[in-house]
């Protein structure tokens, strides 16, 4: 073998290598770019998630909401349902001590 087989060969794994590290699948520019898509989706995500929590608390506030409306015409308006009676029941009066002078 001649003594500068060894070298050359060595010579070519680094540049195969070197080569690899600039151009191919794994290379830096391809993980940059990667790494630039990740961010944006990243971001994307986010503003999804910031919308989709509005439209739940929405939908939340609505459905809280008819109840509390609900709730309030029963009590203040005397709202009944259907099929329902409706029932008052007045408290007895607290009986007043006079005045002292």
């Amino acid at each position: 073998m001649s003594p500068r087989v060894v070298p050359a060969a060595l010579l070519a794994l680094l540049v195969i290598l070197h080569a690899q590290l600039w151009f191919g699948r794994g290379s830096v520019p391809a993980v940059t770019h990667l790494t630039e898509q990740l961010t944006a989706q990243n971001q994307q995500n986010r503003q999804a998630q910031l919308a989709n929590d509005q439209l739940a608390a929405e939908v939340r506030d609505l459905a809280e909401g008819l109840e509390m409306v609900e709730e309030k015409a029963r009590l203040e308006l005397g709202m009944v349902k259907p099929n329902e009676i409706y029932v008052q029941i007045a408290a007895a009066p607290k009986a007043s001590t006079p005045a002292s002078n």
